[in-house]
């Protein structure tokens, strides 16, 4: 895929010598959602403010749709929406009245059928002539996505789109931002949901300290990082997991009626079948097998710990 988004070597350092970027480098393709996790402070949102024209970076290049962004920043600067974290809208704006005059901030014609379209997307077409006010919390959030598509950004960043939203909302929202990558839009996702990024992404970048410390398909990363338990229920309850049984690592849960075993799904043999064989060795009955899948959430825990050492 074309690339759309290109970060080199990025950094930010403050005045007061806080450094918020270390030599980002980052790719991102034309209509793929990338999340980008990390914990506070990590730098997510210094990364965003630089490539938005929020901040200035202090090293390093970037470019978007071939627009430097410092150089040629009026015209990258077109091609972006923002949806930031904070909700700051005009409390006594008509929804449809905000619509019309960021997109004529950003030069644009005024086009009623367009934003038509955007606010029935987003659900708030019922909701145009209400002023910020009087909506949910939910729906200033929507607000927020519909100014920031009203110019016809080709590249959308989402700073925590979801934050202090219900889950029903949330997963709602979720849809809207699968439409937007239907329609050709590319997504650059922030969030503290770790199942937000694994429900949406394409791809995940980790970020910590001001440094990304991988970018990688998010199947392929659960595939490659991801371990898998194996639950055995057993027969009878035991009271505790045999010696014979200790070079499996078994956890024993459920007041002795289960037994955990952990695998990693790249290795080449999950000694699943020798483990049921010991068992049966041991005398202890099996009454039910299953295997759940580490989820992205954990795998981005244990990365992060495995950058602190």
């Amino acid at each position: 895929m074309t690339a759309i988004v290109e970060i080199e070597n990025l950094g930010k350092t403050y005045k007061d010598g806080l450094t918020a970027l270390r030599g980002v480098n980052l790719t991102i393709a034309a209509g793929e959602i990338l999340a980008l996790l990390g914990p506070n402070g990590a730098g997510k949102t210094t990364l965003i403010s630089a490539l938005c024209g929020i901040t200035t970076p202090t090293g390093g290049r970037a470019s978007i749709g071939g627009h430097d962004i410092l150089r040629d920043w009026r015209a990258a600067r077109r091609l972006v929406g923002l949806v930031p974290q904070e909700v700051a809208l005009d409390p006594f704006e008509r929804v449809i009245d905000a619509l019309r005059f960021t997109r004529g901030l950003f030069g644009k014609g005024r086009d009623e059928a367009l934003i038509e379209h955007i606010l029935r997307r987003l659900s708030l077409w019922d909701k145009r002539h209400a002023r910020s006010r009087e909506l949910s919390g939910g729906m200033k959030r929507r607000v927020l996505i519909a100014k920031a598509l009203c110019h016809e950004p080709k590249v959308l960043f989402l700073d925590e789109p979801t934050a202090g939203v219900d889950v029903e909302l949330r997963r709602d929202m979720w849809e809207v931002v699968r439409g937007l990558k239907e329609s050709g839009v590319t997504i650059i996702l922030t969030t503290h949901y770790i199942e937000e990024a694994e429900a949406m992404a394409d791809r995940v970048a980790v970020i910590d300290g001001g440094e990304i410390l991988l970018v990688e398909d998010k199947a392929d990363l659960m595939r490659r990082l991801g371990r898998k338990t194996l639950r055995i229920e057993l027969g009878a309850p035991v009271a505790a997991v045999p010696g014979a049984l200790a070079d499996y690592a078994l956890e024993l849960t459920a007041g002795g009626h289960t037994l955990l075993y952990h695998y990693h799904t790249r290795g080449e043999r999950t000694g699943i079948t020798r483990l049921l064989q010991a068992l049966a060795r041991e005398g202890i009955s099996v009454r039910d097998i299953e295997t759940r899948q580490s989820s992205l959430e954990e795998i981005f825990v244990g990365l992060l710990r495995e950058g602190a050492r």
